[in-house]
């Protein structure tokens, strides 16, 4: 049985040191503020990271490093065959297709998992492959699994403001300014490869039950056998809310779904935190 790791980004919501403590390497996703980088989970946290998104600073992600990539890699590899590396979706960063491009020169014994996801969807892939690497799988194995149950998950966000999708070039200035007057939501889909608009309401309460509403759809149609089957799990995102705001939340979404005997949540990752802003929420389902 070979031995095979799993390496992810940070994308996942996975820290390097709870990475250490699951037994996944994780690849820190670099912030770029105001010309210096940082690094997620390193030496930036999400308080950090909204203090300084809120103040005004210049903002931007990009993908890590070629080299950064590949040493950890190497040293996964000294102790490991083979390695699954979950970065984030393709269709969102061109870091996969990077990474594609590097696992070329390593004679197999990388494969990279383009499984579509981010954020919370793409915690569960690293532990879905984690689970896999028990089972005696390759990691090519592994990689073909979770490139086809890729789309076995939904998740819809709502901003607070539109203030940073402005910024991202979301939204136009007229779209923002006239948003913010009417408090008009949008509800956006990140499904697969894109980040899609599904809805626009009046107030967060309004896009509170259409993101439910959404969800709803999914499992009760392109999901619908693996709700059935139950390996199907609704859970929630937020960024940057109050404790308060973020159990009422989590209520609301139980009181929809109370076939979930509880409803975890985990925050965005600073990559979709760029667009969203702090308060923003979302709920979703994914395979378990």
């Amino acid at each position: 049985m070979p031995r095979v790791a799993v390496v992810t980004d940070s994308n996942s919501g996975i820290t390097v040191e709870e990475g250490r403590q699951l037994g996944v390497e994780v690849v820190p996703m670099p912030v770029l503020i105001d010309g210096k980088i940082y690094y997620e989970g390193v030496d930036l946290t999400q308080e950090e990271f909204y203090q300084k998104q809120v103040s005004g600073a210049d903002i931007a992600t990009s993908q890590p490093a070629p080299g950064d990539v590949i040493a950890v890699w190497k040293k996964v590899l000294e102790e490991h065959d083979q390695l699954v590396y979950i970065p984030m979706s393709a269709g969102l960063s061109a870091s996969c297709a990077t990474a594609q491009m590097l696992a070329e020169n390593f004679d197999g014994r990388v494969q990279v998992a383009d499984n579509r996801r981010i954020s919370v969807t793409q915690r569960y892939s690293v532990l879905d492959a984690l689970a896999m690497t028990q089972t005696g799988m390759d990691a090519a194995q592994i990689r073909q699994i979770l490139e086809e149950q890729g789309d076995d998950s939904c998740i819809y966000i709502s901003v607070d403001t539109l203030k940073y999708l402005r910024k991202g070039g979301r939204v136009t200035g007229a779209e923002a300014i006239a948003g913010t007057m009417l408090n008009i939501k949008p509800v956006l889909e990140i499904r697969g490869e894109k980040l899609t608009p599904v809805g626009k309401v009046r107030g967060m309460k309004a896009a509170r039950k259409l993101m439910i509403q959404k969800v709803r759809e999914d499992v009760e149609g392109r999901l619908k056998p693996l709700w059935d089957s139950g390996h199907l799990a609704v859970k929630m995102a937020y960024s940057q809310i109050s404790t308060e705001l973020r159990e009422e939340w989590r209520e609301e979404i139980h009181a929809a779904f109370p076939e979930m005997d509880t409803i975890e949540g985990e925050p965005l990752t600073l990559s979709i935190a760029c667009h969203t802003g702090p308060g923003a929420l979302g709920v979703g389902a994914v395979r378990i």
